[in-house]
């Protein structure tokens, strides 16, 4: 029986919402669009939602909610993750949210953010029998996981997200060095465990999921002549291409990166502390490539629509609570 559905992932700096038909273990896309609102901007290190913010996302989401309806669509899956469940006002935030407008908001832990980021991942055929290290970088937090096609064998959410990092170490445009070797001890004690997960289950090469990655691989597409193909979702960038883009990244100001061919104007400030922790993290993990998903967190949750009915039929029963 063919369903449809929407998945609405509330972002720290981009909110997405993806409507799809959904019939056995296939689907179409009927829509999607992503807009960044930026929930964190301004307040995310002091744990806040600050009110010029919550205006963005209230725009964004009646937007949503208008393209939902106008696509007779009930069944829908919408999350919050780390600004807002950092947010002292986050509770109050998403009450607010279903009131208005009538979305049912569910706040997810780091642990299920990096469940479901594995899934999509995993949905997007970057994976293998070799071990690798999966990573996500969001504007508030980074979830790592470290498996394979079978399974993930370790997972843990860090909340060191880009927006974070951009508010506590990139003053200068450009970074000053002195900021990025700030920036790599704040890292180096922030990810002990993660490290010591490397040592333990010696992944092979490196995953990233969306966001930042997509738009270094557009850049490095365009820098070949390339382009991306809607049926294509995963992608592999050479480690020596990457090196040179996250220098001439990390060494150019705002207005000279928004010139760079493939460049995502809504990437611009956060992809240069983006890419100094994606540096960071291939000092513990030698590879020839970085191999980049475009699916994340939200074809997570279409991947357990798609094979799990018990999900299905309890988040609609409950509002569109998950467990």
């Amino acid at each position: 029986m063919m369903r449809k559905a929407a998945v609405i992932d509330m972002g720290t700096n981009t909110f997405h919402l993806l409507l799809v038909s959904v019939e056995d273990s296939s689907y179409d896309v009927l829509y999607k669009e992503k807009v960044p609102v930026k929930i964190g901007q301004g307040g995310i290190n002091q744990n806040t939602i600050l009110p010029e913010a919550q205006k963005r996302a209230f725009h964004t989401l009646t937007h949503f909610s208008n393209l939902i309806k106008g696509e007779k669509i009930e069944l829908v899956f919408a999350f919050a993750t780390s600004a807002v469940r950092n947010a002292q006002n986050g509770g109050e935030f998403i009450a607010r949210i279903q009131k208005e407008i009538g979305i049912k908001v569910n706040i997810i832990d780091g642990d299920r953010e990096a469940d479901l980021i594995y899934k999509g991942i995993r949905m997007s055929k970057s994976l293998n029998q070799e071990n690798c290290l999966m990573m996500d970088i969001g504007g508030g937090s980074v979830e790592f996981i470290i498996g394979n096609e079978e399974e993930a064998l370790w997972k843990k959410s860090f909340e060191i997200g880009g927006q974070r990092l951009l508010d506590l170490f990139h003053y200068h445009d450009p970074m000053l060095p002195e900021e990025i070797d700030k920036l790599d001890r704040y890292l180096e004690e922030k990810l002990k465990s993660l490290i010591a997960a490397i040592l333990k289950y010696r992944p092979g090469h490196l995953v990233g999921a969306s966001g930042t990655f997509d738009t270094l691989t557009d850049i490095y597409l365009a820098s070949t002549s390339q382009s991306k193909s809607k049926n294509i979702h995963h992608y592999l960038l050479p480690i020596k291409d990457f090196y040179a883009i996250a220098e001439r990244l990390v060494n150019l100001t705002k207005t000279e990166r928004l010139n760079i061919p493939g460049m995502i104007p809504m990437r611009v400030d956060m992809i240069v502390v983006a890419s100094c922790l994606i540096q960071f993290i291939l000092k513990h993990v030698p590879t020839d490539y970085l191999s980049c998903s475009t699916f994340s967190l939200k074809e997570g949750v279409l991947s357990e629509l798609m094979t799990n009915e018990k999900i299905k039929f309890q988040v609609k029963e409950t509002n569109w609570q998950y467990e």
